[in-house]
């Protein structure tokens, strides 16, 4: 049985919320929260975030949290804020604020 977390709208690129999901994907959840902690990365504050959340949809549906494992991650890519900053000689340069909905499902380990 898969249990499923999102974090929608977040205030981060998604090309750089997608290098942190890569980085945990098929692992078991107590390695990934433990690669997340040690990553330097902005985007794992997130990912930590929404992978404590699917284990805690798991725990409520009492699953065994030893043998889960992270079975999906996926980042795609949510509206862009747009914003301008003023230049020289009244000119405006366009600044795209990006944001991404990351979602993770983690599942049981068949033994």
């Amino acid at each position: 049985m898969a249990f499923t977390a999102s974090h929608r709208y977040c205030r981060i690129a998604p090309r750089k919320a997608r290098l942190v999901v890569d980085m945990i994907r098929g692992l078991d959840v107590a390695s990934a929260m433990t690669r997340l902690d040690f990553s330097p990365r902005r985007g794992a504050a997130f990912v930590k975030v929404v992978l404590k959340s699917a284990i805690a949809n798991a725990e409520e549906r009492e699953a065994d949290i030893a043998t889960l494992f992270v079975q999906e991650t996926k980042v795609d890519e949510g509206p862009t804020i747009k914003r301008f900053q003023p230049k020289d000689r009244g000119r405006s340069h366009p600044i795209m604020k990006r944001t991404c909905h990351i979602a993770v499902t983690v599942a049981e380990r068949k033994a």
